[in-house]
C-alpha cells in the first residue's frame, strides 16, 4: 500500500494542488503510436479506397447509467452527427448493465464504446478495449466524485455532519442497522471508488455488514431507491446528481450527499484494439475535432481529449489495493495463502509503472 501511495502522491503533483485525486498524468498517444494508423487511412485515400468496407454500419457500446429511454434521448443526436460525418451508419448498443458493453466488444459486436473507468480497465482485459480519448465536462474538467447519498427525511442525517461529509464513518459504524445499494459491480463510482475508500480501507466486508446489500444497476435507480426510500444509503456520483437535477427536480430535492471521494478519472471513450487502423483514425479525427455545443450539452460534455490506455492506471492500482485491503481482512486464508496472493499483486503494480 506505501507504494500505491507513493505513486498516487507522484501523479497528485501533475494535478490541481489542494484537492485530493485519483488522476493519472500519463498515457497520452504519442505522435509515433498514431502514424501507422495515420500512413494506413492515407494510403486508403490515395488508391481512391474506402477504410474498412467491410464495416458497413458502426455499433457503438454505452454504458447503462440511466435508463435506456433516457440514454436515448441523449445519446441519439450525437450518434446522428457521428453518422454524418463518418459516412456510415453508427448504432446506438444499449445493454442493461455494464459487462453487456464489455462482452459485446469481445464477441465483435461492437466496434467502439463510452465506459466509465472501471468498466474500461475490465474491457481492456478481457475483450481488447483501447481507449484514445477522454470525456471533458462543460466546464472543462475532466473528472469526477463517488458519493454516498441517503434521504433528507432519514433520521441518520441528523447523526451525520453534512458540511464535512463524515457519512462514511456513520455508514461503517452502524452499518448492521442499515439497508446500503451499490450500483453495477462494474462502475467505477458506484462500486469501486467507495468499496476501497469506504470499506477495504476500514476493514470492512460490506456483503456482511448491513441488514440488507443490493445492487441496484444505474445510477439513476440508486437514487430514485434513495428519494423513494427504499433504501437508507447507496452510491451514486456529482454527473448523476447533475442529471437528476435536471431529469427529476422533485426526487434530486429528497437526496442528502453524506460522503464525497477524492476526483476520479473522467470516461474513456474506447475502439476494440483489432479493428483496422484507418477506422482508428477516423475516430480519433472525429472525437478529437468534435466541439458541437448543441450535441455535447446535454451530455455535460466540451469535447473529448486524446488520450491512452495508462491515463487509467491510478484505477487499475485503485483495483488492486482494493483487492490488497481485502486479501489482508479475509480471516478464512491463511497466513501463506494471503503471503502468496499479496505477493501477485504487488507484481500486478509492478508491472504498471
Amino acid at each position: 500500500m506505501t507504494s500505491v501511495l507513493k505513486r498516487w502522491s507522484a501523479r497528485l503533483a501533475c494535478t490541481v494542488v489542494g484537492t485530493a485525486m485519483i488522476a493519472s498524468c500519463s498515457g497520452a498517444p504519442t505522435p509515433e503510436a498514431t502514424e501507422p494508423a495515420a500512413a494506413d487511412a492515407a494510403d486508403a485515400t490515395a488508391e481512391g479506397g474506402v477504410c474498412a468496407p467491410d464495416i458497413a454500419e458502426i455499433d457503438f457500446g454505452i454504458i447503462s447509467t440511466e435508463s435506456q429511454e433516457n440514454l436515448q434521448e441523449l445519446w441519439e443526436p450525437f450518434l446522428a452527427r457521428m453518422s454524418e460525418e463518418m459516412g456510415r451508419p453508427v448504432n446506438g448498443f444499449y445493454a442493461t448493465d455494464y459487462a453487456g458493453v464489455i462482452e459485446a466488444m469481445g464477441a465483435g459486436k461492437i466496434q467502439i464504446a463510452w465506459y466509465g473507468g472501471k468498466s474500461y480497465i475490465e474491457a481492456a482485459k478481457r475483450s481488447g478495449a483501447e481507449a484514445f480519448a477522454q470525456t471533458v465536462a462543460s466546464d472543462g474538467s475532466k473528472g469526477y466524485y463517488a458519493h454516498l447519498i441517503t434521504n433528507q427525511g432519514n433520521p441518520i442525517v441528523g447523526e451525520i455532519d453534512v458540511e464535512t461529509g463524515n457519512g462514511d464513518q456513520y455508514v461503517i459504524d452502524n452499518a448492521s442497522d442499515l439497508t446500503f445499494a451499490f450500483n453495477d459491480p462494474n462502475s467505477t463510482s458506484g462500486f469501486l471508488v467507495p468499496s476501497y475508500y469506504v470499506f477495504a480501507q476500514n476493514g470492512v466486508n460490506p456483503e456482511e455488514a448491513f441488514s440488507e446489500l443490493v445492487f441496484s444497476g444505474s445510477h439513476e435507480a440508486t437514487a430514485q431507491a434513495v428519494a423513494n426510500n427504499q433504501v437508507d444509503v447507496a452510491t451514486n456520483n456529482s454527473e448523476s446528481m447533475a442529471r437528476l437535477q435536471e431529469t427529476d427536480a422533485e426526487a434530486y430535492e429528497q437526496v442528502q450527499i453524506i460522503w464525497t471521494s477524492p476526483l476520479i478519472p473522467s470516461d474513456p471513450i474506447a475502439y476494440k484494439s483489432d479493428i483496422p487502423d484507418c477506422l482508428k483514425t477516423e475516430f480519433q479525427d472525429f472525437f478529437h475535432n468534435f466541439e458541437d455545443e448543441t450535441v455535447l450539452g446535454p451530455l455535460d460534455w466540451a469535447g473529448f481529449d486524446p488520450a491512452g490506455d495508462t491515463d487509467w492506471n491510478t484505477i487499475r492500482e485503485l483495483d488492486i489495493a482494493k483487492q490488497m485491503e481485502e486479501v489482508k481482512n479475509d480471516d478464512v486464508l491463511n497466513d501463506a495463502d494471503k503471503s502468496a496472493k499479496l505477493e501477485e499483486l504487488e507484481q500486478q503494480l509492478a508491472e504498471l509503472k
